[in-house]
């Protein structure tokens, strides 16, 4: 009898286990596309973060436009212009900016449920946990700007079909980049009211000179370098271009159309990529 049908079958186990194929870890989209639709369905589910992140910027760009409307000329409209029609863009960034805000809260939350430390052990990469969260925030940003856009021909603001495209790109662009900016921000905090206090610090003052209320030109010189310093400032101000593309003689309009692309571009990957880093290291909230 040879050596092979000497061996028991408890001994051939240990080989044919050896042998067997190790199950398939899931790819990037899959996990980031299920945390994307999550997201999706949790902001549904909570009617009180529609209003916030929506009726709010609505309300303050009424009462800031109504009463800035007669002392404030516009630069670059159509028309002469109003503060409502220089305003709307603004307005825009201010809901993408919001809703940024409120969907990387839930970062906070789903680690104090201890969803994310489920999510963390699972074997998926850190990359997907970080896409399938930013996808999720941006499409959310994304969608209740493009509804506040249909309030534009209320006060003027008619852009034409390529405009518009220009736009909705522009504005897909800064949904991400916020919702990263907000990942980066919200990781490493632990409550709520601490990441509140930095967006009141932080946040707020980037859109406050991002040219939305007051054109950059019209600040004052240190004011104009931070304002110029400010990644926001390029995507505000190409969003505010397409909207009037065409209707506004100003021949620098596609050029700086481009840059605000690359510069909003360069300024999601950056984000997008700090935050992969991000997640990578270790969170004392993870261990609690």
């Amino acid at each position: 009898m040879t050596t092979a049908q000497t061996l028991t079958p408890s001994a051939r186990e240990p080989a044919a286990a050896h042998l067997a194929p190790a199950p398939a870890k899931p790819g990037l989209l899959l996990p980031a596309m299920s945390l994307a639709q999550r997201e999706l369905v949790r902001f549904l589910r909570q009617r009180n973060r529609i209003i916030g992140a929506l009726a709010t910027p609505i309300v303050f760009w009424m009462l800031v436009g109504g009463g800035m409307g007669r002392s404030f000329k516009a630069p670059g409209l159509p028309d002469g212009g109003n503060y409502l029609q220089y305003f709307f863009p603004g307005t825009i960034l201010m809901i993408l900016l919001f809703t940024a805000i409120f969907s990387t809260i839930s970062i906070i939350e789903d680690r104090r449920e201890g969803f994310l430390q489920s999510v963390l052990v699972a074997p998926v990469s850190r990359m997907a946990i970080v896409l399938g969260k930013v996808l999720g925030g941006t499409v959310l940003a994304f969608a209740q700007a493009a509804v506040f856009l249909l309030l534009g021909p209320l006060v003027g603001v008619r852009p034409s079909f390529e405009g518009l495209v220009l736009a909705l790109g522009l504005m897909a662009l800064l949904a991400f980049a916020l919702t990263a900016l907000g990942f980066c921000i919200a990781w490493r905090m632990s409550s709520t009211q601490g990441f509140h206090a930095v967006m009141n610090l932080f946040l707020m003052p980037m859109w406050f000179l991002s040219g939305a209320l007051f054109p950059a030109h019209n600040a004052s010189g240190p004011l104009r370098a931070i304002m110029l310093l400010n990644p926001l400032t390029y995507g505000l101000a190409g969003v505010r271009e397409a909207l009037y593309l065409g209707k506004v003689p100003s021949p620098g309009a596609a050029g700086e159309i481009g840059v605000a692309y690359a510069a909003t571009a360069g300024f999601a990957l950056l984000l997008l990529l700090l935050a992969s880093m991000m997640a990578r290291g270790r969170v004392a909230g993870d261990l609690q």
